[in-house]
């Protein structure tokens, strides 16, 4: 099996040294690459189409949310995990809306981290507890928009059900306990959620379901 492709953006070297001796620890992973700032991350991406990128939040010339965002718009198929020292700062909402497939704390275990690229390299999406609770907290302050209500009128009932797990932060094994069915069919069910709702990942479909009062 080939090995999963990272490339790594953080402004400090030590951090980026210190990351990259965690992923190569790991024979199913490796580094392609580093770069210091959002613009080099950019252009790195471009010309190593890596699988994973662990981009910091916070770098000088292009920080990592407008980084994400010109990827995500370009139609990169980079997963994109943003790297954070806080479990919630100003950044972090922005950075979901960019496209970020998930969060991770600096100063979680090493084997957080490796867990964190094994998940979002297999197409899943994740934002470390922390993040999450800070997160859910903060969308549920927000006010509900009409247009993004509607766009849940598409969702069946079971669909819906399915929204409001993933919105809990639950993984397709726990939604499966939850509903007492076959993890496959809460695949298909998420697979269904994200095409109607037109969003890239399951958080994207927990900003979704918070931003338009769906729970």
């Amino acid at each position: 099996m080939s090995s999963v492709r990272i490339l790594i953006a953080d402004d400090q070297p030590l951090v980026r040294a210190g990351i990259r001796r965690v992923i190569e620890a790991d024979q199913t992973l490796s580094v392609v690459g580093e770069a210091a700032d959002g613009h080099e991350a950019v252009a790195l991406v471009r010309a190593l189409h890596p699988d994973v990128v662990l981009m910091d939040i916070r770098m000088p010339i292009l920080d990592g949310i407008e980084a994400t965002r010109r990827l995500v718009e370009e139609g990169t198929n980079a997963r994109i995990i943003m790297l954070t020292t806080f479990g919630l700062d100003e950044y972090v909402l922005g950075a979901l809306r960019a496209g970020a497939s998930g969060f991770v704390l600096k100063e979680a275990p090493p084997e957080h981290i490796l867990e964190a690229i094994r998940v979002v390299a297999a197409g899943d999406s994740l934002i470390a507890p922390a993040v999450t609770r800070a997160v859910i907290e903060e969308l549920g302050r927000m006010p509900a928009r009409t247009e993004l209500a509607l766009r849940l009128e598409e969702l069946t009932p079971r669909e819906r059900e399915v929204l409001g797990l993933l919105a809990r932060g639950l993984s397709n094994a726990e939604i499966a306990a939850e509903l007492v069915v076959g993890e496959g069919t809460v695949k298909t069910h998420v697979a269904h959620v994200l095409a109607k709702l037109g969003v890239r990942d399951r958080v994207q479909a927990v900003v979704f379901a918070y931003e338009s009062g769906a729970v």
